[in-house]
């Protein structure tokens, strides 16, 4: 019951999963990569909960004020928003987020290499302190702990602005994006276009894309206001369709089966021999099961 043993166990599974995922060739394997990279999702989630009591219990009184979260746009004020972050953070270092302003990058990446040290501080204090004394906070792990506060939320101030242009907040429909340009961009990031073909299909994807969303629109999966509001789960949503549509409803589109792995894009080559046993299993669905399918894929689990 403690919380501290509760850390312990729970930054175990963070560690066993990176490691997997450090072990593992993507290319050879990217079902098992997808799969490994959800459990580390799930898995760190469920360590920054536990943070996040270890702190309220630990120093309740010397949290960073999160006043400022009442002037972020609705969409960004998710249950997961720390896990967010973090990612957020990691990417930003990895040189891999999407549209972020030169300016911009300049001045979170080096936040984001200070919050992340800090986490990293966190687990080892935390992880010693749980196996020496369990059901007591020391005034070096009280430092710690604030010192991470203090950043994850400055982190947080810094971001959570530039993360509302990214999504479609107030400022970038001030900037006129318009929704196929984020689908654009969105596609873009999946796959390094190196050829004429590689962009004739990504076009072709982002057709996909289209008919998806004015299929789930007409279906009631999605709102107009969602796609008005950039909601942020509409990043996994509508893959997740998009998938389904071009099996299904457009075979003959970039996820025809009847061409070789070869032919189709890099999004989806890897996965080839999986999208026909997806294919083979959809195909005996009744149109009542396949709605239902499709309805759960449109939640955020």
């Amino acid at each position: 019951p403690r919380l501290l043993s509760q850390f312990f166990f729970a930054d175990e599974r963070v560690t066993r999963v990176v490691t997997e995922i450090n072990g593992l060739d993507a290319e050879q394997d990217p079902q098992q990569y997808l799969v490994l990279l959800n459990q580390l999702h799930l898995s760190q989630a469920h360590l920054l909960a536990i943070l996040e009591r270890i702190m309220e219990e630990c120093i309740p009184t010397q949290r960073h004020s999160r006043d400022y979260l009442v002037k972020f746009p609705e969409e960004l004020l998710v249950d997961n928003l720390g896990n967010h972050m973090l990612f957020a953070a990691e990417c930003l270092l990895a040189g891999t987020f999407l549209e972020v302003e030169e300016a911009d990058g300049a001045q979170l990446r080096p936040q984001a290499r200070n919050l992340l040290c800090s986490l990293e501080l966190v687990r080892t204090v935390l992880r010693e302190q749980s196996l020496s004394q369990p059901g007591s906070y020391p005034e070096p792990v009280r430092a710690v702990l604030v010192q991470f506060d203090r950043l994850f939320a400055e982190f947080e101030f810094r971001w959570g602005p530039v993360l509302g242009c990214w999504g479609g907040g107030s400022h970038a429909r001030a900037r006129g994006t318009s929704w196929s340009s984020w689908l654009f961009s969105y596609v873009s990031s999946l796959v390094a276009v190196k050829s004429p073909e590689e962009i004739y299909r990504q076009q072709e994807i982002i057709v996909l894309f289209c008919e998806t969303v004015e299929r789930a629109l007409r279906l009631g999966y999605l709102t107009q206001e969602m796609i008005d509001g950039y909601e942020p789960l509409l990043m996994f949503t509508i893959p997740r369709l998009a998938i389904i549509s071009g099996l299904l409803i457009y075979p003959e589109g970039p996820l025809s089966l009847e061409q070789s792995p070869e032919q189709m894009s890099r999004v989806f080559s890897p996965f080839y021999n999986l999208l026909k046993k997806i294919r083979d299993l959809l195909r005996v669905l009744s149109a009542e099961e396949l709605c239902l399918l499709e309805r759960s894929l449109c939640t955020a689990e």
